[in-house]
């Protein structure tokens, strides 16, 4: 059974069709790609799979439920959607102490070891609103990482990396990928997606085509 099915999904805002009778799966342990120009739907697709926000027709199962049927949010899964958001006068590792009080699924352990596999230091009193923008990046991976999740949705995740960061992530993906996970990512960059990706899809105008 694959671990994400998209069967005939259309999103509307209005009288605008966002996403059009997309119908696609997935299965764990592989890295799955969307390219396509800004305003083409991924985001949104992402935002849908997520629960944040209800699909206008067609059916989201991840692990067999039902988004927005069964379970509001998928049980196993990280996010970075947009900007990371934090609360900037705290450190890296308060913000995801916080964070992490909300569902207790993981210790102040295995917080640090996410943020060390995100290539930050635990350590750091520095506050968020002093981190460069790949810092923040950086940051955001940790918190969706942290949890060990069984799904990853990340939405241009080496925004504001360096090439040293850039290489790090993708390093770290591809060992989460040997490990099992699902991940699905948007990237403008043709190289990350050619890198890291067994499966590639383009959006353009709210509709999805297979690249291979």
């Amino acid at each position: 059974m694959p671990y994400i099915e998209i069967e005939h999904v259309t999103k509307s805002f209005g009288d605008e069709v966002v996403l059009q009778d997309i119908s696609i799966s997935m299965e764990l342990g592989k890295v799955y790609g969307i390219s396509g120009n800004n305003g083409s739907g991924k985001t949104v697709l992402m935002k849908c799979i997520c629960g944040f926000l209800p699909v206008t027709s067609g059916v989201i199962r991840v692990a067999g439920k039902a988004i927005g049927a069964e379970v509001d949010f998928p049980e196993s899964i990280g996010v970075i959607i947009e900007t990371p958001g934090f609360l900037p006068h705290l450190s890296g590792m308060r913000n995801l102490e916080i964070l992490a009080g909300l569902r207790r699924k993981v210790s102040k352990a295995g917080i640090q070891e996410a943020i060390c596999k995100a290539g930050l230091d635990p350590k750091l009193k520095k506050p968020v609103a002093k981190y460069s923008l790949g810092m923040r990046q950086r940051l955001g991976i940790a918190q969706a990482i942290m949890e060990d999740p069984e799904f990853l949705i990340l939405d241009e995740p080496f925004n504001g990396l360096d090439k040293h960061g850039v290489a790090d992530i993708r390093r770290l993906l591809l060992e989460l990928k040997e490990q099992g996970k699902t991940i699905l990512l948007a990237s403008h960059n043709k190289e990350d997606i050619r890198i890291l990706c067994d499966k590639v899809y383009e959006m353009d105008g709210g509709k999805m085509l297979e690249k291979r």
